[in-house]
C-alpha cells in the first residue's frame, strides 16, 4: 500500500482562487501543490528548470520543513520512514 495520499485535488470541487479568505486560500494551495507534485509535471516542469530555480525551490521547501516541523514530525509526517 502506498505511504503518500493525494485524494484532494481529486475530490476538490471549489474554485482555486487565493487572497479571498483563509479557507480558500489554505484549499487553493493544497490544490496547486498536490496539481505540482503530480508525477508526470514534475517530470516536465523539473526538465524546464534552471539551477537557480532548483536551488530556490529546495531552499524554501527545506527552510519551511526546518521552521515549522518537530524531527519526530519531519520523520514520521514527511519521510514516512518508520524512524520516530
Amino acid at each position: 500500500m502506498s505511504k503518500h495520499t493525494y485524494r484532494f485535488v481529486e475530490e476538490y470541487s471549489g474554485a482555486a482562487m487565493y487572497g479571498w479568505d483563509l479557507e480558500g486560500d489554505i484549499e487553493t494551495l493544497k490544490y496547486n501543490l498536490q496539481k505540482f507534485s503530480d508525477d508526470s509535471f514534475l517530470d516536465l516542469i523539473l526538465g524546464k528548470l534552471d539551477q537557480e530555480d532548483r536551488d530556490a525551490i529546495y531552499t524554501l521547501l527545506t527552510s519551511l520543513l526546518k521552521k515549522h516541523l518537530t524531527e519526530t514530525e519531519y520523520h514520521r509526517c514527511f519521510l514516512k520512514d518508520g524512524t520516530h
